[in-house]
């Protein structure tokens, strides 16, 4: 479980039909994307801190019933996320992720949240689909380039203990930010993920190397894939 915020938590958000697709790479693959103050987050793939392998992840979900506690801002907050996100931990020994894209589906929460955060939030197309009971599928492109990610994944069953690694790709209780010229982190809260194994059915992204991370990574099969019907998110003030 997350360490409980301190104070009122400043956004809550509801995240649904979450699908983590993710890759191991060598920390040098990281390390020259990241802000200053922090350093890239590792395990390997047995589930044993190696020093050297950390995990570049491909994260879709919808966002819902965003809200300013106790003030909701309705539709506008509901919407299609596709992210690129690294894993971080800071001179205080803060664990967290790096957004290294995030693409959103609506005009205003785009623009809303890179001004609020500081976050390299993106303007973009993006549709879920449920080809079947089992799938659930993304497609987004990003206005104004010819970037696209469509990921196809079918659910499997619950898991009922993670591992070591499903654990650290997935319970993450912040973010680090570079804004202004100081790296912030912006704690976060919220229930243990339900999670379901899963595997992929299609994918093409064009996100992950855009991000500036391995070319044609995104070409071989993930080393994890997880889906999760979701958890209600808060988020308590960088500091």
């Amino acid at each position: 479980m997350a360490p409980a915020l301190t104070g009122r938590p400043w956004i809550e958000q509801a995240w649904r039909d979450v699908v983590f697709a993710h890759w191991r790479v060598d920390v040098s693959a990281v390390a020259p994307l990241l802000p200053a103050g922090t350093r890239p987050d590792t395990l390997g793939a047995d589930g044993v801190d190696d020093g050297v392998t950390t995990w570049v992840g491909l994260i879709c979900f919808r966002f819902t019933d965003t809200r300013f506690p106790p003030v909701s801002v309705g539709s506008i907050g509901d919407f299609i996320e596709v992210n690129v996100r690294v894993y971080t931990v800071d001179e205080r020994g803060q664990h967290g992720v790096v957004f290294l894209s995030l693409d959103a589906g609506k005009l205003a929460p785009t623009v809303g949240a890179r001004v609020a955060t500081g976050l390299p939030y993106k303007w973009a197309v993006a549709e879920q689909r449920r080809p079947a009971p089992d799938r659930v599928a993304y497609a987004m492109r990003r206005h104004g380039t010819h970037l696209r990610s469509l990921l196809d994944v079918r659910v499997g069953p619950p898991v009922e203990e993670p591992t070591a690694l499903e654990t650290f790709l997935t319970a993450r209780w912040g973010m680090h930010v570079r804004r202004l010229g100081r790296t912030r982190f912006w704690p976060n809260e919220h229930e243990s993920w339900p999670l379901h194994r899963a595997s992929v059915v299609s994918l093409r992204d064009d996100l992950v190397g855009a991000a500036g991370l391995p070319f044609g990574l995104t070409e071989l099969e993930p080393d994890s894939v997880l889906y999760s019907p979701g958890v209600t998110t808060r988020f308590g003030r960088g500091r």
